[in-house]
């Protein structure tokens, strides 16, 4: 069967189940859940733990519906454009809300104006890891070694635009420094590079950087949220290590079409902050080195709002773009 045929019987299957036990309210019928990259992913796995708990506790139908492309810019503008009935919603990030509007020279949706903010779901630092056996052994190290030699520190990141190197232009910035930023198209091979000593550090999610830190191969020398996380309670952020407010992370939360009905918006948002609270939920994103941010729809779009200015303001005057 194909994939588009059998997206289409599951919500079929699902809506008649959901009238034949003769449910009312919110959900009647099945929800599309887009996930805006491609399975296996980080994005992916914390989409289905969610759509998962939706099923398991809560009996609702949830089909998840990848579409990937652009920078997760082509599902979110799928998402845009439904019907704002409560019955697609997406998993919103870091990149496609508030860093891809400034960095793609077109992005077909706007996200303050043309999604609903429904709820934060988690957020998750990168990591200033270098190899066991580096001579670097803290951010100040670090610091020194680019001053030392301006433009000649490599920093590996999984990608031009990614919070990764993000976090580096933002670190050029706050520390005086000159870096060389080294693109790669994702995170196995900059972690390839950094272990082969093909480049000195790497900035990188803590998915991508979490085993071979447990197996001693790197350490890390800073993570680049406001607080330190749970996973790695003996790394200190950047921000304590002199540069105060320093605060660089990827994140996700569900959205919706902008109009999406208030009660909608606020049953989910109930039901979401309850599955976040589940021990199981938070250790496995935890595990991760994933942070739970649950909230109400306001404090997410605020949060959104915030992290589009930010962002926009460095991909201007680092002058990055993609077409």
């Amino acid at each position: 069967m194909q994939r588009r045929d059998f997206l289409a019987a599951a919500l079929a299957a699902g809506a008649s189940t959901a009238f034949a036990q003769g449910g009312s309210g919110y959900p009647a019928k099945p929800i599309r859940f887009v996930v805006p990259f491609p399975p296996g992913g980080g994005t992916d796995a914390t989409s289905r733990l969610i759509a998962e708990k939706f099923t398991s506790l809560l009996g609702w139908t949830v089909v998840v519906d990848n579409k990937p492309g652009a920078g997760g810019n082509i599902g979110l503008d799928f998402v845009a454009k439904a019907a704002p009935d409560g019955y697609t919603i997406g998993m919103g990030q870091a990149s496609n809300l508030a860093i891809n509007p400034s960095l793609y020279a077109k992005v077909p949706f706007d996200p303050l104006k043309d999604l609903t903010p429904i709820v934060s779901i988690a957020e998750q630092p990168v990591v200033l890891v270098v190899r066991a056996d580096s001579p670097l052994k803290s951010l100040a190290d670090f610091v020194q070694a680019a001053k030392a030699r301006p433009g000649k520190v490599g920093i590996a990141q999984a990608g031009n635009g990614t919070v990764g190197h993000l976090a580096g232009e933002l670190l050029e910035r706050r520390a005086g420094i000159q870096v060389l930023q080294v693109p790669y198209k994702g995170a196995g091979p900059a972690m390839n590079d950094l272990l082969g000593n093909q480049v000195e550090t790497y900035f990188g999610n803590t998915v991508s950087v979490m085993g071979q830190l447990a197996g001693g191969r790197i350490r890390a020398l800073a993570v680049s949220s406001a607080r330190r996380i749970t996973a790695l309670p003996n790394v200190p952020t950047v921000a304590e290590q002199g540069y105060a407010g320093f605060d660089a992370t990827t994140w996700l939360g569900l959205v919706g079409p902008a109009g999406l009905p208030a009660e909608t918006i606020a049953r989910l948002n109930a039901e979401t902050v309850k599955i976040l609270a589940r021990p199981d939920v938070k250790d496995k994103l935890v595990q991760e080195g994933s942070e739970p941010t649950p909230g109400t729809p306001q404090q997410f779009a605020a949060h959104i709002r915030a992290e589009h200015a930010k962002w926009g303001t460095l991909i201007r005057e680092a002058n990055i773009r993609i077409e």
